[in-house]
């Protein structure tokens, strides 16, 4: 298998951690990446097999799946033990909808945080106002999450792709001063139980390498809790 994978992206992050929870081996083409240009140029294999032009692409042989959502559905049916999504239709139609919670309702405030915590500041400045509107929302989101997750080690019973998904948006949220409080201790505690997973941890240590790299020459900017720069970064990647 060949995995195409942008260096901060977030829902290659999703993957990443899926084919090390299944502890499938795997050849890692990381593309093309830059404060400045972001993705451009994109890279051509990508582009030739997504029409969305974005990472992760998994190749599978003659297989060609893009979309985290789609590559993680395939890798299961391909690859069922260990499972990450649980048995039975409507516990799993319950994990897919908190994984797309996940890629399309944490998302935008998360992107929002990034935009405005992450990269230079645009020639007007930064927003305040978007940055705030986006923390209130995801302090609602985390309350949510709370309730999802209630008396449970993990969002579905067992570790799944609910709690993959989830996790790399909060996590970003909170490298950038946005994660849950102590109203929603729960959630707390989640998050750093799937943060020690090893194969979480793994890819949390990876990005944050890579992020520090970046800022190690002073460019863009470190708007993360205590000055550490966000574990993840980058958006490019499919929702």
């Amino acid at each position: 298998m060949k995995l195409y994978s942008g260096p901060l992206s977030l829902f290659t992050a999703k993957v990443r951690i899926g084919l090390a929870e299944k502890g499938l081996d795997y050849e890692r083409v990381e593309v093309g990446w830059s404060l400045a240009r972001r993705y451009e140029p994109h890279h051509p294999d990508v582009v030739a097999a997504n029409p969305k032009r974005q990472v992760p692409v998994l190749v599978d042989g003659e297989v060609v799946v893009y979309d985290s959502t789609r590559i993680l559905e395939y890798l299961e049916d391909a690859h069922p033990t260990p499972p990450l999504l649980p048995r039975g239709a409507a516990a799993r139609a319950r994990c897919r909808q908190l994984e797309a919670l996940a890629d399309e309702i944490l998302f935008p405030p998360v992107w929002d945080l990034i935009e405005e915590g992450f990269y230079p500041a645009p020639p007007g400045g930064r927003d305040a106002t978007r940055a705030q509107r986006a923390r209130s929302t995801l302090a609602g989101l985390h309350a949510e999450l709370e309730r999802e997750l209630a008396d449970g080690e993990y969002l579905c019973g067992a570790f799944s792709v609910a709690d993959i998904a989830c996790f790399v948006m909060l996590s970003t949220a909170t490298s950038l001063g946005a994660g849950p409080g102590e109203e929603h201790m729960r959630l707390g505690a989640w998050l750093a139980r799937t943060g020690a997973r090893p194969a979480v941890a793994r890819d949390v240590a990876a990005m944050r390498a890579h992020v520090q790299a970046l800022f190690a020459g002073g460019t863009g900017s470190a708007a993360g809790r205590g000055g550490e720069p966000p574990v993840y970064a980058s958006p490019a990647g499919d929702a």
